[in-house]
């Protein structure tokens, strides 16, 4: 089964701080909370069934913090095959018991001994097999694959009846167990990265400790599958793919290892240094370099790949670097209900999170556990050379932006860096941006439909250009007659070009043109005001307001509740 992040669900304000406690040991889980009775959560659901039932389906181990028979009764429709099965685990409000309830074959017992130790209490486990032998055969560590499942149940079987065992291979997991081994045992445990025929006498374990090297793009996955058919090494024991840092970003590496299901690891030229100073061709340095020089090297005609058999299991995690990702994101005006699912799960996954301070407190709970890299907000330049320089070193790196990072923010910033000031680390850093709700749409939102017909926005700092080439496009769009979105309309220093604009704009436009002022919005202290174009002064507005100006054919409607809706007409009078 496909290894996926668990969901924690809580139905109740009490378990949210518990909830949080187990996420600390559950890298990348997302916490789901009833709606109208919790606060601080990932994700918000209103129904529980619904909810619990979709997340099982996909295969998302389920930490419910609430009754076990709760939990029963609502998968109960959906259980049906005990090796497709999630993890499920009930676990006591009070943190005192933690219960696997289904999911032994993918790991339940393992993950409920860890939510125990974090909780220090118990897991109760009743798995026979796993109380009296110490150990779960029929799911065994991640560094390990069970070749025969199938023979596993009448292996166990004739273990508890009686049976010894002997091990033929090395696996501290089993050697460390309490199974009853007798190097003249009638069963048999084989651990080996080599291919063999499985009985039902014999279970087989594969140990991941394959290196795959390929040293550039030209390796194909069939050439790699023919190396492993004629060493007769079996798939499943491939820890990872391994490849120089110079081709990280080549997409042909992440589909081979996506391939095998296994992650892409990265060596700089400096860490393949000695062993190329060696006479080792870059494949095999790297396939060496991947087992610490402990492997043995198999290589292939070409020499563009290269496997190594390390002699213990290979923990990807500590090899190398994994590529450098970067994410601009925009997380919308200000409220995390306007928060994109995808910015949310690029922010549950990131390790580093960089940005205006003021912006990387609206991400609320989704920062915990992240590195904050803190800066002013005029700082743009540094900030977005700081992110892709933490990211060529392998991070996950966020840069968070209010609204949509294309609009007047850091995505342009960080673009501007990599082509003007480009480093030739960066080329292996895998960049995405990430839209979000810009202030203009969640101002025009508050009111109605201002920006119904053709708008353009523009800001009005003369920081970044001349304050000639913003009066042009003013008068330009006020000529067109577009709707204007004014972005950065006033500061502490820049008192005067509200009133400059609005002086241009009533040579094209009535002063009775409405106005929208929007403030902070969707954040605490929003303040949403329809004014005309006459009553627009620099008092008026400061830097959290963005200002939409009407154009000749935007209405207004007064509503029987006092309100006032803006809306631009569709058709042009």
């Amino acid at each position: 089964m496909k290894k996926v992040a668990p969901a924690v669900v809580v139905l109740s304000q009490n378990s949210v701080a518990l909830a949080r406690k187990i996420i600390t040991v559950l890298p990348g889980a997302t916490l789901y909370g009833l709606a109208g009775r919790t606060s601080q959560v990932d994700v918000s659901f209103t129904n529980f069934g619904d909810t619990l039932r979709e997340l099982f389906a996909e295969g998302t181990p389920l930490i419910g913090i609430c009754a076990a028979g709760i939990l029963i009764r609502t998968l109960a429709p959906l259980i049906s095959d005990k090796r497709q099965e999630p993890p499920l685990l009930a676990v006591a409000e009070d943190g005192s018991a933690v219960v696997p309830l289904l999911g032994g074959l993918n790991g339940v017992n393992d993950l409920a001994r860890r939510i125990a130790e974090v909780l220090d209490t118990q897991a109760a486990i009743t798995t026979t097999g796993d109380i009296r032998f110490r150990t779960a055969l029929l799911s065994p560590p991640p560094e390990y694959h069970l070749a025969n499942p199938d023979d596993a149940k009448k292996f166990i079987s004739d273990l508890l009846a009686g049976e010894q065992v002997k091990l033929e291979g090395i696996a501290p997991w089993l050697s460390h167990s309490q199974l009853p081994f007798d190097s003249h045992g009638n069963l048999t445990i084989t651990v080996t990265e080599r291919c063999v025929t499985t009985t039902a006498n014999c279970l087989v374990y594969h140990p991941k400790n394959l290196a795959i090297a390929i040293s550039d793009n030209s390796v194909t996955l069939d050439s790699i599958q023919q190396l492993l058919t004629e060493a007769q090494l079996a798939p499943a024991s491939i820890a990872g793919i391994f490849a120089p840092l110079t081709i990280a970003a080549q997409p042909a590496i992440h589909q081979i290892a996506d391939a095998f299901g296994v992650p892409t690891r990265f060596f700089t030229t400096s860490q393949l240094e000695s062993l190329l100073s060696q006479g080792y061709h870059l494949a095999a340095a790297v396939a060496l370099a991947a087992t610490n020089s402990s492997g043995k090297l198999l290589t292939a005609s070409s020499s563009q790949m290269a496997i190594a058999i390390s002699p213990q299991p290979i923990d990807s995690n500590t090899i190398g670097q994994p590529q450098g990702r970067l994410a601009i994101i925009g997380t919308g005006p200000g409220g995390l209900q306007w928060m994109s699912p995808e910015v949310k799960d690029i922010l549950k996954s990131a390790t580093d999170l960089v940005g205006y301070k003021t912006y990387l407190d609206l991400v609320g709970s989704l920062a915990v556990g992240k590195q904050r890299h803190e800066s002013d907000n005029r700082e743009e330049i540094a900030r977005a050379t700081m992110a892709l320089d933490l990211a060529a070193t392998g991070r996950y790196v966020a840069v968070v932006s209010s609204g949509d990072p294309g609009i007047y923010a850091m995505a342009a910033a960080v673009f501007e860096v990599l082509h003007h000031h480009h480093k030739p680390e960066w080329d292996s850093i895998d960049i995405h941006v990430a839209p979000g709700i810009s202030a203009m749409q969640a101002a025009a939102a508050t009111v109605g439909a201002p920006l119904g017909h053709d708008f353009c926005a523009i800001s009005l700092s003369d920081i970044l250009k001349p304050w000639p080439i913003i009066e042009q496009r003013i008068a330009a769009a006020a000529q067109a007659d577009f709707i204007m979105a004014f972005y950065n309309p006033i500061s502490k220093e820049r008192t005067w070009q509200l009133a400059a604009a609005k002086n241009i704009l009533l040579q094209y436009r009535q002063p009775s043109t409405p106005v929208v002022l929007a403030r902070n919005v969707g954040r605490p202290g929003q303040r949403v005001r329809v004014i005309t174009l006459e009553e627009l002064a620099p008092d008026t507005a400061d830097m959290r307001t963005v200002i939409l100006v009407g154009s000749s054919q935007t209405q207004t409607i007064k509503r029987s509740d006092g309100s006032i809706s803006v809306y631009t007409p569709r058709r042009y009078h």
